[in-house]
């Protein structure tokens, strides 16, 4: 049984002057409208319906909180890069993911979903540039693996471990499919580490 099936649904805001309390430790995922960030977090957790995912990408408008126990939390913040959204409101989006970036003390990981096959385009790289600079550890979750055969799959993985050393921070790249679960174990293996759980689950 996976640790993070224990997650269940604790806030939505829309910026965080209205979330609840800065302690603990928080992990938050976040990536382009489209790179499938609630099919990660659904298959993360091995629930169906935690994080909603939609036809239409962009529908994630709130930063939503899940806890998985006391002081322990994931979140997923708004999708960003959808182009039938109105200026104002990516704007707007933009702002609240800045700011939780850069003043929410208990985010100790973020993890930057993007498409395997469009990995850093500009607004990731803002988003990478935003966490390193805040000193915040990110994973680099290169999602719809299984979209790519295994070669170029590869290809992909070592042409994006290159890219990342240019954010001159502690960026973690992997590949990952929510379809059929590649990538899994690497991804609970950052976040266990983050969440302070290595020491806890060899212990059990």
């Amino acid at each position: 049984m996976s640790y993070y099936t224990k997650a269940k649904f604790l806030i939505s805001a829309p910026d965080i002057r209205h979330l609840k309390n800065d302690s603990g430790i928080e992990v938050a995922f976040a990536g382009r409208s489209n790179a499938g960030k609630s099919s990660a977090l659904n298959t993360l957790t091995r629930q169906k319906n935690l994080a909603r995912t939609s036809k239409t990408p962009g529908r994630t408008q709130l930063i939503n909180v899940f806890e998985l126990e006391e002081d322990k939390r994931l979140v997923d913040l708004p999708g960003y890069g959808f182009a039938q959204v109105p200026i104002a409101m990516k704007k707007k989006w933009q702002a609240s993911l800045g700011e939780y970036l850069q003043k929410r003390k208990s985010l100790k990981g973020l993890v930057v979903l993007m498409d395997i096959r469009h990995p850093f385009k500009d607004l990731d790289q803002d988003l990478i540039h935003w966490a390193v600079d805040a000193g915040i550890p990110v994973l680099a979750l290169l999602t719809k693996a299984d979209k790519l055969k295994s070669g170029k799959r590869k290809a992909q993985l070592l042409m994006a471990r290159e890219a990342a050393l240019a954010f001159m921070g502690d960026v973690t790249v992997h590949t990952f499919s929510s379809l059929n679960r590649h990538g899994l174990p690497e991804l609970e293996g950052v976040l266990n580490q983050w969440l302070s759980l290595e020491t806890k689950e060899s212990s059990e």
